[in-house]
């Protein structure tokens, strides 16, 4: 038999981005940096739904739901095998996309929980939109672990940063200004820092911490190359 066809067919992943695009861009860089690959044959197939128009995942009854169920869905329509959300706050609504595709999703936010589980660090600091918080709030404790967050002032703060990243703006004063937000996290208690955000990492690296540094997205982005390569499992859908 030829090599070519002795070689494992590799699964294609499903991606539900564009909240924002430039930290779906990003991810999508780390993902091709993350597969070992001598020539295009060997890298993963992608299919990404790069959709800013998905409401506001931040604004309570938005009617995001609906909108990445239906994305989900016509991933596997289209051929994918696995799905990942380019956004933590998304994963608020896991379940509801993977019961519209039947696809399994890789969990960003349990990627970033074992990770800083991993740090051997009993309290992490958590830079996230509320809804994000929320979700990281239940994986850490699951690990037995605590969450530090910013307090409502700073995180009202934090999400004006946020919104001015999103606009395009990462220049050195908003990457001062998430330096500060970290700080204030370490400040109280933090002995990891996850970047809840995905937009987080465009502006904020290891260098600027005194602790260690937890970027889900690009854990996520090494997840997705070992499971579609066969080098990890693949999740199971809930409830089986």
């Amino acid at each position: 038999m030829a090599d070519d066809e002795s070689r494992p067919t590799s699964l294609t992943l499903g991606l539900l981005g564009g909240m924002g695009p430039a930290a779906t861009l990003d991810f999508l860089t780390k993902l091709q940096a993350f597969t070992p690959a001598q020539s295009d044959q060997d890298h993963i197939r992608v299919i990404a739904d790069i959709n800013p128009k998905v409401p506001d995942r931040n604004v309570p009854g938005s009617g995001a739901g609906p909108i990445l169920a239906e994305m989900a869905g016509a991933l596997r329509g289209a051929g994918a095998d696995v799905l990942a959300i380019a956004c933590n706050t998304a994963h608020a609504y896991a379940d509801l996309i993977q019961r519209a595709s039947g696809l399994p999703l890789i969990d960003m936010i349990e990627t970033g929980a074992l990770a800083a589980r991993d740090t051997g660090a009993r309290r992490a600091g958590v830079l996230g939109t509320k809804g994000a918080l929320r979700l990281y709030r239940e994986y850490l404790a699951a690990q037995a672990m605590g969450m530090v967050t910013l307090d409502p002032v700073r995180q009202e703060d934090f999400m004006a940063t946020l919104y001015k990243i999103k606009g395009g703006d990462t220049g050195a004063a908003i990457r001062r200004e998430m330096a500060g937000y970290a700080a204030d996290l370490i400040g109280g208690g933090a002995e990891a820092i996850i970047a809840g955000c995905t937009e987080v990492p465009l502006v904020l690296a290891s260098a600027d911490l005194r602790v260690g540094l937890i970027d889900p997205g690009e854990l996520l982005a090494k997840r997705c190359v070992a499971v579609c390569l066969g080098m990890e499992a693949m999740p199971t859908l809930p409830g089986n």
